[in-house]
């Protein structure tokens, strides 16, 4: 037999170490295996005892379930903590066993280590020890493992989920407004039933047109003190300051009090409309109180205050880009300038009579409607030109008063300064149509005025067969003088004016009146529809009626040429209409409109509005022949502005051929021609001309091109008579020369002088000087005369091509009349081929080794390079 027994034989030390850390560990799980299903019940205590504090349980119960509840979760952990002081401490021999079972050790590998045989004998021993040896090198990879408490067989029905689950949600809840903490079960009873559940949600909402998001400021009553002191809130000025209050017994006081006065303004609770509130908030009492902002001040509610500090809201500002003017077509235009500080809403011209009417005047008008066109909705920096016909009103003709209005969403406004001017008026070149005009304006200005309005139709009567050519003319003007006579109040006497305005229209050009004012209204029709964002359908549908209008417009206009053989023929007319620019432009307001790009289509329109506003009648273009003197007097300025360009170019050549002679020594014949020609043959005075043709300056001396600078003086002498000989013309006309013709008629005079002693260079400088101040006396010119046309009449005055050198389109062309806009943005084909072969020159001129550094230097700046 073998006796087994505590071995008390030291062992080797590491072994040993390991062996009694193995044993512990295996110690603490057997420990942990004991009190983890012992510990299941208090942690489901205590889990919800938690959750009924997270949920506000003690905060809404009954002092006496309070207690109650609390007294039962104390007793129940008490009596849930008695299984744990059942637990032992697992003694060694459990820790072996364990280890060796779940390791699966043989033949006791762990126990033998402290056994030894219970009989003596050296060969027995020494066999006993080579036992222990084996066995001990199984035990150095021993694992402990976890816990192994088999819960599942103390709780078969998983009921300790249940706890689990009610605390997860429980301490979810507890985020919210209603919720509870624990330390409510362990707080006194007077103070806990004193605290009412009262909520106060307030927050500030900046007006829609700045931008900003609303500012919450609180949403309990609760809050800390410190969340109150976090200085003064800065808020646009006119923001809506709101204040809920939710579950309070009784009135809660709401109050504001404005920096520099004295009493404080009480915030009365809003009368809520039904369906204005939700039902849950009627159900718990929910007052809302409401108040607008102006001035800084605080905001005092159950005892908190909130400062604020108003940023103003400035009223815009509004300013007139350009005096206002008339079109060709008697269009009244205006360019103005606006800025606000969180954008304009709306913006419109005034417009007053500056005569004042007699104090017993009626009126059948009101004051003329004259709508900006804003670039976008709610911008800040506006900029923009604006045409509105309104010759039709019977202020028409007569001085009156323009001031700019702009508003801001706030509602405030900004006006301009006034400006003063003749309201465009259409003009009449049939005496007939005239005289029913006039017969018109009289009484619509003033009711009390019909009868003299009357004995003038009757005046025109007299003798029809003198002074009305048609029988149709005169039967309409019979229908109006009845009309004006049966009228009685002021919607008949306004019929009667419309009456005798489309009278006035059919007389003077016809179909032609009626079409264009069939295109005004569709183009206000579209514009109106644009501005207030109409459905896709409506858009679509206004677009076809603009098209229409405009296709008849342009019928009715061609007709009308078409009476007059020679305007039809007149050169001077054949970029007056593109049909196809016209579409092109129709084409991208719709697609603008369709994809959404509201701004940018009204935008387009307002320019389309523009260029026909520009557009001459064909009594108009009647004025633009040949015998008008002002128009004579153009052509004359642009003839002088050609050829002293043709001068300068020639100068411009023969200076150049010269600077190249004395550099390469004055060669007596052409034997650089051919590197000559290489280098520029972009300039048609030097190198080879566009035929291939040799240039005549090659075979020149430099002191022959001295002597063709010194015959190019008398050229520009005469140019300086014909200059003089226009401002003379200009004068019988009764336009005052401008500061740029003097100044073009001395440069004139230094060229001359220049050109006299051969210096090309001081010539060409004084020519290009004297070219830009005759642009500058040319627009000076341009500028009376149009308002000299104003004064007289469309038509009367200088040719009306619109502004700025464009035609009646608003297009910029090309002809041999004189150009004095520099304010090119789209080249057309012939500078564009022209550009492209000065840069090739420029290039191959680059190529030229034998070109000097300074030379180089400068064609490098040219491109760009440095």
């Amino acid at each position: 037999m073998t006796q087994f027994r505590q071995d008390e034989t030291p062992r080797p030390r590491p072994f040993a170490r390991m062996l009694a850390a193995k044993r512990f560990l295996a110690r603490l799980v057997l420990a942990a295996e004991q009190v983890l299903p012992r510990a299941l019940a208090p942690l489901s205590i205590v889990l919800l005892f938690l959750s009924a504090g997270w949920v506000g349980f003690f905060r809404v119960a009954p002092l006496w379930l309070h207690i109650l509840t609390l007294l039962g979760f104390v007793v129940g952990l008490l009596l849930t903590l008695l299984p744990l002081t059942r637990i032992r401490w697992p003694a060694v021999a459990d820790a072996d066993r364990m280890l060796e079972e779940r390791n699966r050790l043989p033949h006791q590998a762990i126990r033998v280590q402290d056994d030894e045989p219970a009989t003596g004998g050296s060969i027995g021993a020494a066999l006993w020890r080579e036992h222990q040896v084996r066995m001990a090198r199984l035990v150095r990879g021993l694992e402990t493992g976890t816990p192994r408490p088999d819960i599942a067989r103390h709780d078969p029905f998983a009921m300790r989920a249940v706890p689990v689950l009610i605390a997860c949600i429980a301490f979810a809840y507890s985020y919210s407004n209603r919720a509870g903490v624990p330390s409510d079960a362990f707080r006194l009873p007077d103070r806990q039933m004193a605290a009412p559940d009262v909520r106060i949600d307030a927050w500030v909402t900046p007006p829609a047109h700045t931008g900003r998001a609303p500012i919450f400021l609180t949403g309990r009553q609760d809050m800390t003190p410190a969340q109150d002191e976090t200085g003064p809130v800065t808020i646009p000025q006119f923001s809506d300051l709101t204040v809920r209050i939710t579950g309070a017994d009784q009135e809660t006081e709401v109050s504001y009090s404005e920096t520099g006065k004295g009493e404080p303004t009480i915030i009365p609770a809003s009368e809520s409309k039904p369906g204005s509130q939700p039902k849950s908030d009627i159900a718990r009492g929910a007052r809302n109180h409401l108040y607008k902002i102006t001035r800084d001040g605080t905001l005092s509610v159950a005892g908190k205050s909130w400062s604020f500090k108003i940023t103003p809201d400035s009223v815009p500002d509004i300013a007139f880009g350009e005096p206002p003017r008339g079109t060709a077509n008697a269009s009244l235009e205006i360019s103005f300038l606006a800025h606000d500080d969180y954008g304009i809403s709306q913006a419109w011209a005034e417009i007053e009579p500056l005569e004042e009417p007699p104090g017993n005047a009626h009126p059948l008008y009101a004051p003329p409607e004259y709508r900006l066109d804003l670039p976008r909705r709610n911008t800040r920096e506006a900029k923009g030109t604006t045409t509105r016909n309104l010759s039709e009103h019977p202020l028409s003709g007569k001085r009156v008063k323009i001031t700019l209005v702009a508003r801001d969403a706030a509602g405030q406004e900004g006006r301009s300064l006034p400006e003063e001017m003749v309201l465009p008026a259409r003009p009449f070149f049939e005496p007939l149509a005239a005289s029913v005009a006039e017969q018109r304006q009289i009484f619509a200005l003033d009711a009390n005025q019909l009868p003299r309005a009357v004995e003038l139709n009757e005046a025109l009567t007299l003798y029809p067969e003198e002074t009305i050519a048609k029988l149709t003319h005169f039967l309409l003007l019979q229908s109006a003088k009845t009309r004006m006579k049966l009228a009685r109040d002021d919607d008949m006497l306004r019929d009667a004016a419309d009456h005798l305005w489309e009278i006035a229209l059919g007389i003077e050009d016809g179909d032609l009146s009626l079409a264009e004012r069939r295109l005004r209204d569709a183009q206000q029709a579209l514009s109106d529809a644009l501005e207030r964002n109409a459905p896709d359908e409506e858009i679509a549908k206004l677009m076809q009626e603009l098209r229409q209008a405009m296709q008849e417009y342009m019928q009715a206009l061609a007709e009308q040429l078409a009476k007059n053989p020679p305007m039809a023929g007149n050169p001077d007319m054949n970029n007056v209409l593109r049909q196809q620019d016209l579409e092109k432009m129709m084409d991208q307001i719709e697609n603008l409109a369709r994809s959404g790009s509201r701004d940018e289509a009204r935008q387009l329109l307002s320019e389309l509005q523009r260029m026909m506003s520009n557009l001459p009648s064909a009594r108009m273009m009647q004025q633009m022949g040949e015998n008008n003197p002002m128009r004579q007097q153009m052509d004359k300025l642009g003839q002088l502005m050609q050829q002293q360009q043709q001068l300068m170019d020639e100068t411009f050549k023969l200076d150049q051929a010269l600077r190249d002679r004395m550099q390469r020594g004055d060669p007596l014949e052409g034997e650089d021609s051919e590197l000559f020609n290489e280098d520029m043959p972009q300039d048609p005075g030097q190198g080879s001309d566009p035929n291939g043709q040799p240039n005549p300056l090659d075979g020149m001396t430099a002191e022959q091109l001295k002597e063709a600078l010194r015959k190019l003086k008398q050229q520009q002498e005469s140019l300086g008579k014909q200059l003089g000989e226009l401002q003379k013309g200009l004068e019988d006309l009764g336009i005052k020369p401008g500061k740029g013709f003097g100044e073009a008629q001395k440069e004139m005079g230094d060229a001359a002088g220049a050109l006299g002693e051969g210096q090309g260079e001081r010539a060409v400088g004084s020519q290009g000087r004297a070219l830009q101040a005759l642009r500058e006396g040319a627009q000076d010119m341009m500028n009376q005369m149009q308002a000299q046309g104003q004064q007289q009449g469309p038509g009367m005055g200088m040719p009306q091509y619109g502004q700025s050198g464009r035609d009646p389109l608003g297009r910029r062309h090309q002809n041999a009349g004189p150009y004095f806009d520099d304010q090119v943005e789209v080249p057309d084909e012939i500078d564009t081929q022209r550009a492209r072969q000065i840069l090739d020159a420029i290039r191959r001129k680059l190529g030229d080794n034998l070109s000097p550094d300074v030379e180089r230097q400068y064609l490098e700046r040219l491109l760009d390079m440095r």
